[in-house]
């Protein structure tokens, strides 16, 4: 039943508190500011123009003024619309939408120390989704509900070593909770409607991140950034709910359980160039390596069965590549344009590994986006996107031959069809000097 653990993740998703919608292929939150929405985050490491440079690059500070806080935030609207073409599910019928309405916050500081090293600070979530179907519908057995909740806490400190060159560094205290719920099986009515519901959570997990920033000129700089992978061992447990309770949880289904998942490291490349008092030019080439999730073990830790593997997920993700262009107009000295062009590969291989959980596919983001500077302290920024999933075919094969009770309540079933996504993106973003 934990077979949809931790992270099997995928598209493009939902967002509560530090909870969040896969917006970013996978299930990378790219999210952390609302500045650069408007130009999909091209340039995000070589922007540097308020304290979210924090996580984008944290060499950016010394670009900023002697005391900046920032704070912003995203809606997401995804849809993940279901069409059955040939599933396998026993009892369980009926198309169904996964897609959801989540929040993304952010908040950063930072602060000269003097003219040449400063200090910064960043809570956000890095990763993070939610989809939820309403039951009963065909998939049910492999996922009902699935949500993954992060948070980063993020101090930095950044040098400005010549006129040309800054280097940044930040230590990142992330924690990580997943809940899991899904109908037991497919084979009986007893078994579609009784829930099984898996909760995981690790202590605090610890990584690194680094940067660089060069001013090549004065119309042009170039940044370069790496956030390291971060190992989180989780520990929960699992139950039964519904009419099959009582005979499941009595016959060891009910545990303890633990499992370790090792998060994705992300390069940045960036630049922007200033064609003329009017017109400034960005771009962004970035790569994740989710290859370090393999596979996803669940393994009981208390009950008749302790120690043996409850659940294996073959997730066999592959390393991926985002490209991204932008502009900005400017109209006056208060008031810029934004927009944005981006292309972000999915880790997912084919539809034999794509869950229902998350049917990520490729995608293409457009975006647009305006910047309001009422003060030289005070910057307002808007912006939104439109994320043109290609549609998902899925052949997720998770039957099993029924010989027995137990065998039984294994059986999630083969669902087959395709997925149309898209997502939508709505942010903003304060921006103060002090």
């Amino acid at each position: 039943m934990q077979e949809k653990i931790t992270l099997r993740l995928i598209p493009a998703l939902i967002a509560v508190a530090f909870s969040g919608t896969a917006s970013a292929a996978g299930f990378q939150l790219l999210e952390q500011n609302g500045s650069g929405l408007g130009n999909a985050y091209a340039g995000s490491a070589a922007v540097a123009e308020n304290a979210s440079t924090v996580y984008f690059n944290p060499a950016g500070m010394t670009q900023l003024q002697d005391r900046e806080v920032s704070l912003g935030g995203a809606v997401i609207k995804t849809s993940y619309q279901f069409n059955n073409s040939g599933s396998s599910t026993g009892v369980l019928s009926g198309d169904n939408n996964g897609g959801v309405l989540g929040f993304i916050p952010n908040a950063y500081m930072s602060w000269a120390l003097t003219k040449d090293i400063y200090l910064g600070f960043g809570i956000g979530a890095p990763f993070g989704l939610k989809s939820e179907y309403d039951h009963p519908w065909t998939g049910a057995a492999q996922s009902v509900m699935f949500e993954i909740k992060t948070i980063n806490l993020n101090p930095s400190i950044a040098w400005r070593a010549t006129e040309w060159v800054s280097l940044g560094f930040g230590l990142n205290y992330q924690r990580l909770e997943a809940e899991y719920v899904r109908a037991v099986a497919v084979t009986s009515s007893a078994l579609a409607n009784s829930k099984a519901t898996l909760n995981l959570t690790d202590s605090g997990s610890w990584g690194w991140n680094a940067g660089a920033l060069f001013t090549l000129s004065p119309a042009t700089k170039v940044g370069v950034s790496y956030r390291s992978a971060i190992k989180h061992d989780l520990d929960g447990d699992v139950g039964i709910s519904g009419p099959a309770a009582t005979a499941l949880n009595a016959g060891g289904a009910s545990s303890s359980t633990k499992a370790s998942v090792k998060l994705p490291d992300t390069f940045i490349l960036s630049a922007t160039h200033k064609l003329n008092n009017d017109w400034e030019l960005l771009g962004d080439v970035s790569w994740t390596g989710w290859s370090s999730i393999p596979k996803i073990d669940i393994i009981r830790t208390s009950g008749i069965a302790n120690g043996t593997t409850a659940q294996t997920l073959h997730t066999d993700f592959r390393d991926t590549w985002r490209f991204a262009v932008g502009a900005n107009y400017r109209l006056n000295d208060q008031w810029k344009l934004k927009m944005g062009i981006a292309y972000d590969e999915s880790p997912v291989k084919d539809p034999s590994t794509r869950l229902v959980s998350l049917p990520d596919n490729n995608r293409t983001w457009f975006s647009l986006g305006t910047q309001w500077k009422p003060s030289k302290t005070m910057t307002v920024d808007i912006g939104g996107a439109y994320l043109y999933v290609k549609d998902s075919e899925i052949n997720n094969n998770q039957s099993v031959t029924v010989t027995s009770s137990a065998t039984a309540a294994q059986n999630r079933g083969t669902v087959k069809g395709t997925y149309e996504d898209s997502a939508w993106i709505l942010g903003a973003q304060l921006s103060l000097a002090f």
